[in-house]
């Protein structure tokens, strides 16, 4: 799927995230600062006493109570024990349940409506992503309500409300209904399906491919637990500012009172605000100088517009709208050193699309700037002409070589390739990268390899799961003293929460893999049952290296182009083949990574890991059911216009047909991306990304400095293609709010940080997003009629100019 896809990040500042346990020292339970023979003063240990009866009751209680001491508030937030430690409370109510009527029934609901309104969404000109901001605040006011209106006595009372609404409650909630709404990448090869290859003969079939599809990920993401959520440098970032709004909505009222009253001005104002760039005034979602002056410029619309789709790069333009400024994520808990590396990419991407262009390389400025879709090579700066796809399909749907030879291979725009071949670069270097400066992270997660290791899993012992292998004591012992766990996972472990066996997650796997081939072979997909294995182990290879990326630095991975690549060299002229593949690798490995973000924010919260893992199940089940009921509904019933180039004001199958449009063209990978071929260097693009990462360790070696270790060329090199799509004149404001955020008021005012930040970052996607969800079913068409705002000067008319007035380009498309 042609879109931009998240580029998040977490914090520690992590250029010493994965040095960060250094700071963690046996000695002591409560967090405590170091001595001198700490590397920072700002360092915390957290360990167990050797003169501590543990396991006596007294000792359960002191450990269950752990707080930690916080240390002087002016200090600079450093690592990632500061953010955890500082931002997050280390404090936990082993009393509270979340074993309750109000978790299960507000859960499903809450899951049904973010997993339909997701899928709805994805069939809408204007698409939405419900956000786990938008779903925690929903929870708050329904679980509140529940709370209040119904009353607790009686035997049916104290089921429906046992006491008030607590935290472990509504995290509970806000957990099932995060991993229900997602929008399966299952249903769009099925939507491909049903409306170009002639429907899927097996509806059933169908609803068992959305379900495995997202819960195989699940289960591998469970098993690599010990390696993507339990280490502290493993900060998953995108959770604090949703902790950080759990904690102050449920907190001590007076000390939260504060950050509360922050949170609700914050949140309204923006609910209120996000009227005028969205709907009154939408000149304000991307404000360009440049193109003010000139408006007759197709060079300063490449260059400095961006507030229309596919307009151009927006450069030194301005938005704002927080809609367009954090659509995958918020900068201000994004780390300055993953800023960083991406605002180096940036200016990169605008050199490297401005150079591909203007000096024409693959005939640019035959095709437009910046464009998604196959052309044909009659087009000519004048008139694009769309590949006919369907001219080089037989009738089993697969690629007819006499066909493709009469048709010819298409074209692609040259932001397109550069896009294409920066994101193979970024790609491979990512695991140089890593090997390079993080193996030590990366090793853990292949432990299981180790001679002794296999050997121990070849005994009786190993697999006998039923048989307790481990005493609580003996678990106890080995972790509390591992400096590299998060201290919120110790706290955990000192109050006994039972953790969730491995075979429980192996068990999903298993079932969940069996049930998907047989459901790939009764959906004709084309795809054998060694490419589902192939895609299993890929998925399982990609998630360690970039599941730890994310969860180290925050920043996503787009692996989308590569699943396809390598299915298009797999199985060259199957089309379905291809996008069954990259379902299994590429949307796996996303739900996996966002199933283990949210592991860590059960963490945070300190959940039962037994009932995190019963609600995400359930959560994943309900979201897959209804993804894929809510598709064929609509597929059924408006197969037409999501056939159609243009589609209507309410509905569009620009995704699906994207997705089918890739899957095509990498389905003749040999004759466009292969050596030799018109863009060969795609493909060259992986060799060059091996050597990517190598001459800053080699500086490194020869001259030690943190600076070499502070460049990351694996996300630098994405980002270089991050602007082939979309809306861009929010990006300056992004980078700007980024860095004040993360350099100077985490730097020069911690404490205001560590108070405001995150909680601020929650009301602007909150009012943010609610705000959006109800122009969209007012005003916007999703209630079936658009109501659209009179023009003016500040709404124009965006057949003469685009939002931000510069000039449009004329050329036909046919």
């Amino acid at each position: 799927m042609a879109t931009k896809r998240a580029a998040f990040a977490t914090d520690g500042d992590i250029e010493s995230a994965t040095g960060s346990a250094e700071h963690q020292a046996p000695g002591s339970i409560e967090g405590k600062k170091l001595g001198d023979d700490s590397k920072s003063p700002n360092a915390f240990a957290l360990s167990t006493s050797a003169d501590l009866p543990l396991y006596e009751d007294d000792a359960r209680e002191s450990l269950g109570n752990i707080t930690a001491e916080r240390v002087d508030s002016s200090a600079a937030v450093e690592t990632a024990e500061d953010l955890v430690t500082r931002v997050i409370d280390l404090e936990d109510d082993p009393t509270q349940n979340p074993w309750t009527f109000r978790v299960f029934f507000l859960g499903i609901g809450l899951s049904a409506f973010g997993s339909v309104l997701q899928e709805i969404f994805y069939f809408k000109p204007q698409t939405i992503y419900v956000s786990v901001i938008f779903l925690t605040v929903l929870a708050y006011i329904l679980g509140e309500a529940m709370s209040y209106l119904i009353p607790r006595k009686g035997a049916i009372g104290r089921f429906l409300n046992p006491f008030p609404f607590h935290m472990k409650e509504h995290a509970s909630i806000t957990l099932m209904a995060s991993a229900a709404s997602q929008s399966a990448l299952a249903t769009e090869a099925l939507a491909a399906q049903e409306l170009f290859y002639g429907g899927y003969p097996n509806k059933a079939a169908g609803i068992f491919i959305v379900i495995t599809s997202q819960l195989i990920g699940f289960g591998i993401a469970g098993l690599l637990r010990d390696v993507l959520v339990y280490p502290t440098h493993m900060l998953w970032p995108m959770n604090l500012p949703i902790t950080s709004l759990l904690e102050s909505l449920h907190g001590d009222k007076a000390i939260a009172k504060q950050r509360l009253k922050i949170f609700y001005i914050i949140f309204f104002f923006f609910l209120v605000w996000e009227i005028f760039p969205e709907y009154i005034f939408t000149v304000l979602e991307g404000v360009s100088i440049f193109c003010l002056a000139k408006q007759d410029s197709l060079v300063f619309t490449n260059l400095f517009g961006g507030a229309s789709g596919n307009e151009g790069l927006g450069f030194l333009a301005f938005s704002f709208d927080w809609n367009y400024i954090a659509p995958f994520g918020s900068p201000l808990w994004l780390p300055l050193y993953t800023l960083v590396n991406e605002y180096i990419g940036y200016l990169g991407c605008i050199i490297f699309f401005m150079g591909l262009y203007y000096s024409n390389s693959y005939n640019a400025q035959d095709f437009p700037f910046l464009a998604q879709v196959l052309f044909d090579g009659t087009s000519n700066g004048t008139v694009y002409n769309v590949y006919n796809q369907t001219a080089i399909l037989n009738s089993d749907f697969e690629i007819d070589r006499n066909l493709l030879a009469q048709q010819g291979t298409p074209y692609l725009t040259a932001t397109y390739i550069g896009y294409l071949i920066t994101s193979n670069m970024g790609f491979t270097a990512t695991f140089v990268h890593m090997l390079l400066w993080n193996f030590d992270d990366i090793k853990s997660g292949w432990t299981w390899a180790n001679p002794r290791n296999l050997k121990k899993l070849m005994q009786p012992s190993a697999w006998r799961f039923w048989e307790s292998q481990e005493t609580p004591e003996e678990r106890f012992d080995r972790k509390a003293n591992d400096p590299k766990l998060d201290p919120h996972y110790k706290l955990m472990m000192s109050n006994m929460y039972k953790e969730v066996p491995l075979w429980w997650w192996g068990a999903v796997l298993v079932l969940c893999w069996a049930i998907g081939l047989g459901s790939l072979y009764a959906l004709k997909s084309t795809l054998p049952w060694w490419g589902f294995l192939l895609s299993t182990i890929m998925m399982t290879i990609f998630l360690l290296f970039f599941g730890a990326q994310y969860g180290i630095t925050g920043f996503q991975y787009n692996i989308q182009p590569i699943c396809q690549t390598l299915a298009g060299y797999m199985f060259p002229g199957r089309p379905l083949a291809n996008m069954y593949f990259t379902c299994f690798t590429f949307n796996s490995m996303q739900q996996a990574q966002l199933l283990a973000r949210d592991l860590k924010l059960a963490q945070y919260v300190h959940l039962p890991p037994r009932h995190t893992f019963t609600i995400q199940v359930i959560g994943c089940v309900v979201g897959a059911i209804l993804n894929w009921v809510m598709m064929l509904t609509i597929v059924q019933n408006q197969g037409p216009i999501l056939k159609g180039i243009v589609g209507s004001n309410i509905w569009s199958g620009q995704n699906v047909q994207q997705f089918n449009t890739l899957a095509i063209s990498w389905s003749i990978a040999s004759d466009m991306f292969s050596i030799g071929t018109r863009y060969q260097w795609v493909t060259i693009a992986y060799l060059l990304g091996f050597l990517a990462p190598l001459p800053l360790w080699i500086g490194n070696r020869f001259y030690p400095h943190k600076g070499w270790r502070y460049l990351n060329t694996s996300i630098i090199l994405w980002q270089m293609g991050y602007l082939f799509v979309g809306i861009n004149s929010a990006i300056t404001m992004f980078f700007a709010l980024g860095f004040f955020a993360q350099w100077y008021l985490r730097r020069k005012f911690p404490s205001f940080f560590v108070k405001y930040n995150y909680i601020t970052s929650a009301a602007l996607d909150g009012g943010t997003q609610v705000m959006v969800f109800i122009l969209t079913f007012a005003v916007f068409g999703g209630s079936g009629t658009a109501r659209p705002f009179p023009i003016w000067a500040g709404n124009p008319d965006q057949s003469i100019h685009n939002l931000d007035y510069c000039a449009v380009n004329t050329a036909e498309t046919s």
